[in-house]
């Protein structure tokens, strides 16, 4: 072949392949179920790469808290476009790093309890922390926090911690919301019954499922979980007649991120369908969002709160580190 032709051929296949090599990309930090085989994630990932015909990047660390802190190390180097999965409880203190902008998109498809009105997060999933009790393990279920504090030793719970979870703040809150200045009496008792405290939710789960302990702190919609991908019942969420403490999990864009068009594209996308839909049977949580497609019945079996307990991301903010320091002081003993 003569060389003129090879190299107009070797330069018209180079031109074709460019397109992807040159793909936009988006990178989105989150927390390790989010991104696992069996989260949202994937589906996350493929719907929103077929819309806008880029690669999406999930870069994972533990839990929602370890999000905040590892931004807050990065700060304006930080790689991330958007950041998924802090909750409510820290929203106050991730604007006060200066390192979010405003979304900027049109927040009518949210839907949430007490409705939702940031510029700058975005919520994409709800739901109510709980207690979940392994039915084989013992029967009859606590009813209340305060009978749980005051429980049997020998039923076990796996906590999870709250400088790096965001169940665990969430924890750390629930007790502060019903027991108020008694809370530290209230760790004092509670502590000899935590059989240990993890990192994130994925470890304390799979302690409390491989049958380490007989209660975990999860929430009302995990029994779904069971029912819908294993036909079981043996999982139950306890309801307490105090409330229990609700949780909206939410996203925003990054100052760097900001500067992406693709951010305020997914943004927009992950209040729809195409993310929404797979909310509930992979997050295992509520849609903030618009759906397509009806709950799966098992979610009418989840334990609905007759209180919905909450503090105000302000009041979390300026409390967190003296309530977190007590919470440590008492589970060091």
């Amino acid at each position: 072949m003569p060389r003129p032709v090879l190299a107009a051929l070797t330069l018209a296949a180079a031109l074709v392949a460019l397109p992807a090599a040159a793909q936009e990309k988006l990178t989105i930090y989150t927390y390790e179920s989010f991104t696992s085989e069996w989260g949202p994630g994937p589906a996350v990932k493929k719907n929103f790469e077929d819309v806008c015909a880029c690669e999406v990047d999930f870069v994972a660390v533990a839990d929602g808290v370890a999000l905040l802190n590892r931004l807050r190390l990065e700060g304006a180097r930080t790689s991330a476009d958007i950041v998924l999965g802090l909750d409510t409880n820290l929203t106050h203190e991730a604007k006060e790093t200066g390192l979010f902008a405003p979304h900027g998109i049109s927040l009518e498809k949210v839907n949430i309890p007490g409705g939702w009105s940031d510029d700058v997060f975005v919520p994409f999933d709800y739901g109510y922390f709980a207690i979940i009790q392994d039915t084989e393990a013992f029967s009859t279920p606590y009813k209340s926090l305060k009978a749980l504090v005051n429980g049997y030793p020998e039923q076990r719970l796996v906590i999870q911690d709250p400088r790096t979870s965001t169940p665990g703040l969430g924890l750390l809150l629930w007790v502060k919301a019903v027991y108020g200045d008694d809370a530290a009496e209230a760790w004092e008792r509670l502590s000899s019954r935590i059989l240990t405290v993890t990192p994130g939710w994925s470890e304390a789960y799979s302690l409390f499922t491989s049958g380490e302990a007989s209660m975990v702190l999860s929430y009302t919609t995990s029994p779904a979980y069971h029912e819908i991908a294993e036909g079981s019942t043996r999982y139950k969420a306890m309801a307490f007649e105090e409330g229990h403490y609700l949780q909206v999990e939410v996203a925003a864009a990054t100052i760097k991120g900001a500067e992406n068009p693709l951010t305020a594209q997914f943004l927009e996308f992950m209040t729809g369908p195409g993310f929404q839909n797979a909310i509930p049977e992979t997050n295992w949580m509520f849609p903030a969002g618009e759906t397509s497609k009806p709950l799966n019945p098992a979610f009418d079996h989840a334990v609905k709160p007759g209180t919905k307990l909450s503090f105000s991301a302000d009041e979390v903010a300026a409390n967190r580190d003296a309530w977190v320091k007590e919470w440590l002081e008492i589970m060091s003993r």
